[in-house]
């Protein structure tokens, strides 16, 4: 869609005021930001032009105008201009990433925590493969005579544990010869091969060994199938309530919800390649966010994987501010998962 300087600047003025200010955007505004030797007539003809290509929405009769989410596509598309974050907002980001966890559901609960603390919306953190896992490496630490904590390591760098408590006791050298047979028979097996390969380990294995290999294998069972599931956390759902738009109940209420089952529903649309994708009202597929937008940025995890993290909010979000935050966040977690560094500060 072709148009003037003009009408970009009044579009770019109407979506940033609005943006600021939850309320809809007269001629006199347009006057007072974008810096146009025009009249007040003038810039509500263009207006009005605007409204008719589709771009803005007149709420009220005799209100001004607001952003339709053509307009928001448009302004994302062309006219927003890319937000540098202060070196202040660096910094507090790059020491939010510095965690001190290794667990892959930790880490993408972290995040989502994280980026809900400096964005003040709702977020969400995922991770998606492009081929299946498989375990690469089991560890079993003794805790306690009748309890030992085992290790996992997926081939993609995922490390997940869990304490074992046993009814009979367990010494350091079964706990050594379990290991070794665990890696010996079930690395490098795929969710479908664990339990035929198990079935085989049975007919040959003591009752009582077979009992512990039962237990260690089916937790890798349990971590397979969480991340073929694409476990989605999230995090500052109530935040909504703080922004115009969700201050009613009967508003706020349908997507507060879809946000708490987004795990059960499924993942979100995949970035595809981008590092960030932004998703304005109707581009959404779910009806909950049809009056929404979704922003998501992606960064390598390794082995196959890649994390996901968005915001959730009204269309009257800074797009660029939010975008650029979600990016840098994004490279500083593909750098902590790759390199185990950070992102360059940004200048003043």
């Amino acid at each position: 869609m072709e148009l003037s300087d003009r009408k970009k600047l009044i579009l770019r003025a109407v979506v940033e005021n609005y943006i600021q200010t939850a309320e809809p955007v007269g001629s006199k505004a347009i006057v007072a930001s974008a810096g146009l030797k025009v009249s007040s007539a003038t810039i509500r003809n263009e207006m009005a032009e605007l409204e008719n290509l589709g771009l803005l929405e007149q709420p009220h009769t005799s209100a001004g105008r607001i952003p339709s989410p053509q307009g928001y596509r448009l302004y994302v598309n062309e006219l927003m201009e890319e937000h540098r974050l202060t070196i202040q907002e660096t910094q507090k980001i790059n020491d939010a990433l510095h965690l001190k966890i290794r667990q892959m559901d930790q880490v993408m609960s972290e995040a989502g925590k994280i980026i809900s603390q400096l964005t003040r919306y709702p977020t969400f953190a995922l991770a998606t493969g492009s081929k299946k896992a498989v375990i690469s490496r089991y560890d079993l630490l003794m805790v306690e005579e009748n309890s030992f904590i085992a290790v996992l390591m997926t081939d993609g760098q995922v490390v997940k544990n869990k304490l074992f408590r046993l009814s009979e006791t367990v010494s350091a050298p079964q706990l050594q010869l379990l290991s070794t047979l665990l890696n010996t028979s079930f690395t490098g097996l795929t969710l479908e091969e664990l339990t035929p390969e198990l079935l085989k380990v049975s007919a040959h294995a003591g009752e009582e060994a077979y009992s512990l290999i039962s237990l260690v294998v089916s937790f890798a069972i349990e971590v397979l199938e969480e991340m073929e599931n694409h476990v989605v956390h999230t995090a500052g759902i109530p935040s909504l309530l703080a922004h115009p738009e969700y201050q009613s109940l009967e508003k706020a209420e349908p997507l507060m919800n879809f946000l708490s089952e987004m795990g059960e529903r499924g993942s979100l649309p995949a970035v595809q390649g981008k590092n960030v994708k932004i998703l304005i009202g109707p581009e959404n597929l779910a009806d909950e966010l049809k009056d929404s937008s979704v922003i998501m940025a992606s960064y390598d995890i390794g082995g196959g994987m890649q994390g996901v993290i968005g915001v959730v909010g009204p269309t009257r979000m800074d797009y660029a501010d939010l975008a650029a935050r979600l990016s840098y966040f994004a490279e500083g977690l593909s750098r902590m998962f790759g390199k185990g560094e950070l992102a360059e500060p940004a200048e003043e």
